[in-house]
């Protein structure tokens, strides 16, 4: 999710330097299409090199304690990544605008010198480090294999989407899927608050959250299979579902309400 968002912003980046060229004339496609490959390479490299670190780090949580510490990690992750995504990002994006502005008015005095190319190669190597930095907890509970494939894949479906905007086959609001990646991600780290206090409660309290209140869902693949697992990392939703449960993913979600989208929603 965090990779189709930030290399959708990619596409947008490349296609708004492209258009301004193609329409003043100035012919420098080119060179935006050189700079911008060199970008994309190094925004592979940078969350490729996270993913390795953090399956180092993750063998490491496999001897003692592991349980305990992935308890702990999963929540400060979730509400890590509700910061990062709903408000440092919003700050990268606002400082990102200024230095597009900047570098529009020199694509509309016809002007394309090596300052402006290494601009689009930074511009594009900025979202790069974003996925880095979003996805430096979270990577730690999955495979290096696991984390990899979901960069491609996410670089695959935005790649697609950007293409298909810019031959105009489809029209949609580029806004309404950062608004849908947005409430998945609120999702993800609902269901990484929930997992971690849960796990927590066992280990201290040797209390179930399971069995208060339980709602159990028989049509849920079991956690032990790979959708059940899928479903319970991403989403939350399994088949030991409680309304303890459920309490917990609904406060992680107004919380994010209060601090962030309500705040946004508000300035907007």
């Amino acid at each position: 999710m965090v990779s189709l968002r930030e290399f959708l912003e990619v596409f947008l980046i490349i296609g708004v330097f492209l258009g301004i060229s193609k329409k003043l004339g100035i012919k420098r496609e080119k060179e935006i299409i050189i700079a911008s490959i060199i970008g994309i390479i190094i925004s592979f490299i940078l969350p490729i090199i996270v993913f390795l670190y953090g399956d180092r780090a993750r063998l490491i949580l496999t001897e003692e304690k592991a349980e305990l510490l992935q308890s702990y990690l999963m929540v400060f992750s979730g509400f890590f990544i509700g910061y990062v995504v709903f408000s440092l990002h919003r700050t990268f994006a606002i400082r990102r605008s200024k230095s597009l502005i900047q570098a529009h008015q020199k694509l509309q005095q016809n002007v394309f010198d090596i300052s402006l190319f290494f601009t689009i190669v930074f511009f594009i190597i900025r979202e790069g480090f974003e996925i880095a930095l979003f996805t430096a907890t979270t990577s730690l509970f999955s495979r290096f294999i696991e984390n990899l494939s979901g960069l491609f894949i996410g670089f695959a479906l935005s790649s697609l989407l950007g293409l298909l905007t810019f031959i105009s086959y489809i029209k949609f609001s580029i806004g309404k899927i950062f608004r849908l990646t947005e409430y998945l991600i609120i999702l993800l780290g609902a269901s990484f608050v929930k997992n971690g206090v849960t796990e927590l409660m066992i280990q201290y309290f040797h209390i179930n959250l399971s069995s208060i209140v339980p709602l159990h869902l028989g049509f849920i693949p079991s956690s032990s299979s790979y959708i059940g697992h899928l479903l319970n990392n991403l989403f939350g939703i399994e088949q030991s579902m409680s309304l303890a449960k459920i309490g917990i993913m609904a406060s992680y979600i107004g919380l994010v309400y209060i601090f962030f989208l309500r705040k946004a929603a508000t300035s907007v």
